[in-house]
């Protein structure tokens, strides 16, 4: 089983996370070897559909925990904290992240923005925490949508101390999302935990992509970091189409998938 230990091992090393939401795909890619796994607040966006990450709960956050949970023995999950699960209090927060260890399943939590004091609090209760900085979809309008963030100087310099404050606090490594591939660069080589880009090119240590923009189970254009490396949105449509076709010509089901009485039975 990967641990937070083995995580912290893979700094300058290359290594892959993925979201999962349920239990069939949290223990495909658990066997496909994927070391980490994150039950993303993106659950929102392509399994609930709504137009953003904000309306997802805790309760959902934790109902999807724990379906991966039981379908994953190896990976290291990593359970997001929802919008509003830890800004309001600290005591709430901390309250919230242990619930996604003691009742979820999970081993870690992620929450975004450069949160140093209560993550102190977090990581000092021994609970592990996984940063995210950058793009925050969390903060969506304050940004003024999904744009690439850390392009200025002035910024990058930000996101650089952000990023110093968040190892000094405790987090086991670092998610940095949307940001020029220079400014991802510069961040991996200057911290000692392992970052892990979307959408921030190619030197981080690890790469996360949202399962279903990988598996072309999302709609409209992927955004520009997306890499599709299956059509199964196509093929989902293909075989629920042939299905459709052989009910309605009288071909399923066949002999081969009905029942018959035994002889026993027969008069």
């Amino acid at each position: 089983m990967t641990t937070i230990s083995d995580l912290r091992s893979l700094k300058g090393r290359r290594f892959a996370m993925l979201t999962a939401y349920d239990y069939p795909t949290a223990r495909i890619l658990d066997e496909a070897g994927i070391p980490v796994l994150l039950v993303g607040d993106s659950v929102a966006n392509v399994v609930l559909g709504h137009e953003t990450t904000l309306p997802v709960t805790m309760d959902e956050m934790l109902h999807h925990t724990r379906a991966v949970a039981r379908g994953a023995k190896d990976a290291l999950i990593v359970g997001d904290m929802p919008f509003l699960s830890y800004q309001v209090s600290d005591e709430e927060a901390i309250r919230n992240a242990g619930r996604f260890l003691k009742e979820a399943g999970a081993h870690a939590v992620k929450l975004e923005g450069p949160l140093v004091e209560l993550i102190e609090k977090l990581t000092g209760r021994g609970i592990p925490v996984m940063g995210h900085l950058g793009l925050t979809p969390q903060s969506v309008h304050a940004m003024g949508g999904y744009k690439v963030q850390a392009r200025t100087d002035e910024e990058a310099e930000r996101l650089l101390a952000d990023a110093h404050g968040l190892e000094k606090a405790g987090v086991f490594s670092l998610v940095l999302e949307g940001v020029p591939a220079e400014v991802a660069r510069r961040v991996t080589e200057a911290v000692s935990v392992p970052t892990i880009g979307i959408g921030a090119g190619p030197h981080c240590d690890g790469q996360v992509l949202v399962l279903h923009d990988l598996l072309g189970l999302t709609f409209g254009t992927p955004a520009k970091f997306v890499k599709r490396y299956a059509d199964l949105g196509a093929e989902i449509a293909r075989a629920a189409q042939a299905f459709k076709d052989d009910v309605e010509a009288g071909a399923y089901p066949g002999p081969e998938h009905s029942y018959q009485a035994s002889p026993s039975s027969r008069g």
